[in-house]
């Protein structure tokens, strides 16, 4: 395994070097963590009126929100939405890095020496892809840590902190944004090992995230409800879906001819 550490260190010391990618990894989640941290401050200190309780009157029927406030009410009600943007996290992330993991050493010309080399293409797009999903799931586990630090002092009432650590975000945050980014990194090889352009790879793997707009959309019109059995359930459609992507991505990865198609 010793080529596969070797392989990782060389991918991140070029993610460091590259602007772009430096860029995506650290600040696209730093930005997406501090939209729903907004969206809490504005909701615990914007004045709720006699309209705003006439049009919530629903929302508060909600035996899910039973005895509650307005101010938590509203709160908790956005977490689902909250939710989908820590999903989006450990997508966006891994999916840039793998997007330029393979075809940015084509432009780069050092791909032919690591073609070259007696490393096998299972082990060689392992390297590849843990070097691009650890950032990521690494990324979206601190910034949700930073979200929780920041909602713990601006939801309402513990009762409302309580829906950000409640089972369907561990299973979301814990389980399925692991698999959603092996999934991300698989796509992204893929991609990238059948385009010329770290761009056009790039562009192409970030639709790996048009799924997550299910959870987002679906529970707003009603055709399901989010809870932890949901992500359990999709957890292990992601898991079979990654396995069948790591064997095609190994399949499609036809080392002695893949630089021939590129012109």
């Amino acid at each position: 395994m010793s080529q596969v550490g070797t392989v990782i260190h060389k991918e991140w010391e070029d993610g460091i070097r590259n602007k772009t990618v430096l860029s995506v990894v650290i600040l696209v989640p730093l930005v997406m963590t501090a939209l729903p941290v907004i969206m809490l401050f504005v909701m615990g200190r914007a004045p709720v009126s006699s309209n705003d309780l006439q049009e919530m009157s629903g929302l508060l029927r909600n035996p899910l929100f039973a005895g509650m406030t307005p101010t938590e009410a509203i709160q908790t009600s956005m977490s689902s939405m909250m939710m989908v943007l820590f999903l989006m996290m450990p997508l966006m992330v891994p999916v840039t890095i793998a997007a330029y993991s393979i075809v940015g050493e084509k432009v780069t010309r050092s791909l032919e020496p690591l073609l070259a080399t007696p490393i096998t293409t299972a082990r060689l797009l392992l390297a590849k892809g843990l070097a691009a999903a650890l950032p990521g799931i690494g990324m979206a586990w601190i910034c949700y840590g930073l979200f929780l630090i920041c909602a713990r002092f601006l939801v309402a009432s513990d009762r409302a902190f309580a829906f950000f650590v409640n089972p369907m975000w561990l299973v979301a945050m814990f389980v399925l944004a692991p698999l959603l980014t092996i999934m991300a990194v698989n796509v992204g090889i893929i991609v990238s090992s059948r385009t010329s352009d770290p761009r056009s790879a790039e562009q192409l793997g970030a639709l790996v995230v048009l799924p997550l707009l299910i959870l987002l959309f679906g529970p707003m019109l009603g055709l399901m409800m989010l809870n932890s059995t949901t992500f359990w359930i999709a957890s292990a459609v992601v898991a079979l879906a990654d396995v069948g992507l790591v064997y095609l991505g190994v399949a499609l990865f036809q080392r002695k001819t893949i630089l021939t198609r590129w012109k």
